[in-house]
This record gives C-alpha cells, structure tokens and sequence, in this order.
C-alpha cells in the first residue's frame, strides 16, 4: 500500500517473481508521481529470495538507484539488520533498521 509518496511492504515467506509483477507497477507510478519516493519494509518469517526474484531485486535497484530517498527496515531478527547492510551499495537512499516494535518510529522517520 502507498501513503503519499511512501510505499509500504509486508514481506512473508521467501519472496519470488511474482512478488515484483506486484511491487515494480506501484513504485514506478509513485516515483513517476513524486520524483522520488520513501519505502517502509517490514519481514514477517522473511526467508530471502528465490533465485529469479533476487536477480529481479538486483535490476530493479540498479535502475532506481537514485529514485529513493528513505528505506526503512523493519523486522525482528538479526540477519534482517545484516538485510539492511546490504541494500545500501545499491541505493543512494537513507536506510535504517527498526525492530518490530520500533514500527512508530519508522513511520516517523520516513515522513520527515
């Protein structure tokens, strides 16, 4: 779901292509919208990617490396702050990690 400029997503499960044919239609409005946008990801018993879906994640980052300002990393385990780690080589964005009861503050964050 999107609020404005920022893009909520509930990641559960391993994360496939189908996931993208979802995900890649409404960022590209919203960063057609307003330049650039800000997204809230949170891990629900996040499990990665499958293969064809990281290659996917790899292109899309690549083609919006500039289009998002804020990332914000919401989840419970420590391998999804190593996540966060690892998405900032493929943005200029901000990206901070939340725990799952930090969710307000992301929130706020974002939308400063």
């Amino acid at each position: 779901s999107s609020y404005g400029r920022i893009l909520e997503v509930d990641l559960h499960g391993k994360l496939d292509r189908r996931d993208y044919e979802l995900f890649v239609p409404e960022t590209e409005r919203l960063i057609q919208q307003y330049g650039k946008i800000r997204i809230l990801v949170t891990l629900h018993d996040f499990d990665g990617w499958e293969p064809g879906a990281l290659w996917e994640d790899l292109k899309w980052d690549i083609k919006h490396f500039n289009d998002v300002e804020r990332v914000a990393v919401v989840g419970h385990e420590r391998w999804h702050r190593r996540l966060a780690s690892f998405c900032k080589p493929f943005t200029t964005a901000e990206v901070r990690y939340f725990t799952l009861d930090e969710l307000d503050n992301a929130h706020v964050w974002l939308g400063q």
